[in-house]
């Protein structure tokens, strides 16, 4: 799925690792935005798995349904030294990224991928899970309560379901940026709520479902629901790779929304991704990154 978060949901500048992408991807752009986005945000992942390591204490098999390029496997196979990691995804260049960054960290022994779509690509496991990984994959499911329920049955007896769905846009800029009508990132945001809309519409088997995750771990059986929500916060100014993730993010806004945006915030993201432009992202002080990430998890009864 490769996932387009850029916004909090998208097509996977973030969100989705196999799904949602056709034949047409350029997977070699995708990944590096993908890859990018999820080294960036790595501390909140790395606070993530660590609420989630007092439960999960020594694993012995993760999987990472959704992987993408697999930044955050290779962050679990650092976190759990333990264990056994196993990236998913329906992208076999964002596995091949991931298997070269598992054999770079040097835990390439212990990390494994599985290509095929989802849910029904983690049949082939041979054990059961000791903690499933969903972030922002399960949200390319047509059917996200039986894809749960799928993801549960793959759980070994006390394994823990941890999914990352919602939380809050991200930001990159002040309200007012000195040019272009205020809000920007405001507007935008609806924009990619209503593509995110459409999007879920059109997956096959697509169902509408009241997003309360912890009542849909509930009704695939687990118990013992938990939700935390982790912030990253990169005040201004931020490191030179946060700053090309920001220039890459609104780039592909501008150009995913090109039909839809309105010719005023057209032309303020012109200005905002041209690296001649004084105004751009590429040289303003005041970029930087604040997002909120929500994990709920739950574990299957023993």
């Amino acid at each position: 799925m490769a996932h387009d978060h850029h916004a909090h949901h998208g097509d996977h500048t973030h969100h989705g690792h196999a799904h949602g992408h056709g034949h047409d991807t350029d997977w070699a752009a995708m990944a590096a935005l993908l890859e990018a986005e999820a080294e960036v945000f790595g501390p909140a992942y790395a606070r993530a798995l660590a609420w989630l390591g007092k439960e999960v204490t020594e694993p012995g098999l993760i999987v990472d349904a959704g992987s993408g390029p697999g930044v955050i496997a290779c962050l679990m196979a650092e976190t759990f030294p333990g264990a056994r990691v196993v990236a998913a995804d329906g992208a076999e260049p964002l596995l091949e990224r991931a298997r070269a960054r598992a054999a770079r960290q040097g835990a390439g022994d212990r990390f494994d991928t599985l290509a095929g779509e989802l849910p029904d690509s983690l049949a082939e496991l041979e054990y059961p899970v000791d903690l499933l990984w969903a972030s922002r994959s399960l949200h390319h499911l047509g059917d996200q309560r039986s894809a749960l329920a799928a993801f549960a049955a793959r759980l070994a007896p006390g394994g823990t379901l941890a999914i990352l769905e919602g939380g809050l846009p991200t930001r990159y800029l002040p309200r007012e940026i000195g040019f272009g009508l205020p809000g920007l990132q405001a507007r935008l945001d609806v924009l990619q709520e209503e593509r995110f809309a459409r999007m879920r519409a059109e997956l096959p088997g697509a169902v509408k479902e009241t997003e309360d995750w912890p009542a849909l771990l509930t009704a695939a059986g687990l118990k013992h629901t938990g939700t935390r929500s982790f912030l990253l916060d990169l005040p201004a100014p931020v490191p030179d790779r946060a700053r090309a993730f920001v220039v890459a993010a609104l780039t592909r806004l501008r150009d995913v929304h090109a039909d839809t945006l309105d010719a005023d915030d057209r032309a303020t993201l012109d200005r905002l991704v041209d690296p001649a432009d004084p105004g751009s992202v590429h040289r303003r002080p005041d970029v930087f990154v604040l997002a909120a990430h929500t994990v709920h998890r739950a574990v299957r009864p023993v």
